[in-house]
């Protein structure tokens, strides 16, 4: 009898392992060697640290792909009058919507084998909620009607994507002229989510390379910078890794 694998991002692990990622305050998840790198505030820098909240009008539009539970999208609020957030996993899109509708959510997560805490998820203060809808939908393949927007961000989505570079080639369709484009990716590789053939740089370490291939006719590079991020299993076992972060501008 096959089995069938679990999905993790629809799983009560992934939950609580993503909205620390995105809500989660260094104490008591982080012990001080983790935090000090300023891997906890990722998903927050992901706007903060790429964003050129200056060459947004007060009209601007911004599109957050593979939003999971919502952290970039209400970050992105700070400087856009409609944000829309847009993720496979229905678990995460249920949860992104609590947050926008009542603000905050308190959830378990694992100190050690079965034993848990409980924490609470808040979007800060400050942020007009009401700026931001969230959409199930597939990434690659957004939603039809969302015209076009002034910033679309995918954050660590395109090596979870079965094709990629398809992917890649209909953002020129989503990006307003002189829009900006986010991406950002530690470029982890693996059959389960992407097959062998359509790893972009083909396995080599060239990804940056074959993005750059690929975006170039529609997009020009304004930025490249390294992000840490840090996805917490338990008290004592962390997933610490490096994005890559591009900033691109619509032509």
């Amino acid at each position: 009898m096959k089995r069938i694998r679990e999905n993790y991002y629809e799983s009560g692990r992934a939950a609580a392992e993503y909205l620390i990622l995105h809500y989660g305050k260094p104490e008591p998840l982080l012990p001080p060697e983790v935090a000090a790198c300023g891997a906890p505030r990722f998903v927050e820098r992901c706007v903060t640290e790429c964003l050129d909240a200056r060459r947004l009008s007060p009209d601007a539009r911004a599109l957050d792909l593979g939003c999971a539970v919502g952290r970039a999208s209400f970050e992105l609020a700070r400087h856009c009058a409609e944000v829309v957030g847009v993720d496979t996993s229905r678990q995460f899109i249920r949860i992104a919507r609590h947050l926008r509708a009542i603000g905050s959510l308190s959830f378990r997560y694992i100190e050690e084998g079965e034993r848990t805490g409980r924490h609470r998820a808040a979007v800060p203060r400050g942020i007009d909620r009401s700026r931001v809808k969230f959409v199930a939908g597939d990434a690659a393949r957004p939603p039809a009607g969302l015209g076009t927007f002034d910033v679309v961000l995918m954050a660590n989505l395109i090596d979870r994507m079965a094709a990629p570079e398809t992917c890649l080639r209909r953002l020129p369709a989503l990006v307003k002229p002189g829009g900006q484009l986010i991406l950002t990716s530690p470029y982890t590789w693996l059959r389960e989510y992407t097959p062998r053939k359509h790893w972009l740089g083909g396995g080599r370490g060239r990804t940056f390379a074959a993005i750059r291939t690929i975006l170039a006719p529609h997009f020009k590079l304004a930025r490249r910078l390294d992000l840490p991020f840090v996805i917490r299993e338990h008290a004592r076992k962390f997933q610490l890794g490096v994005a890559e972060a591009g900033v691109w501008l619509r032509r």
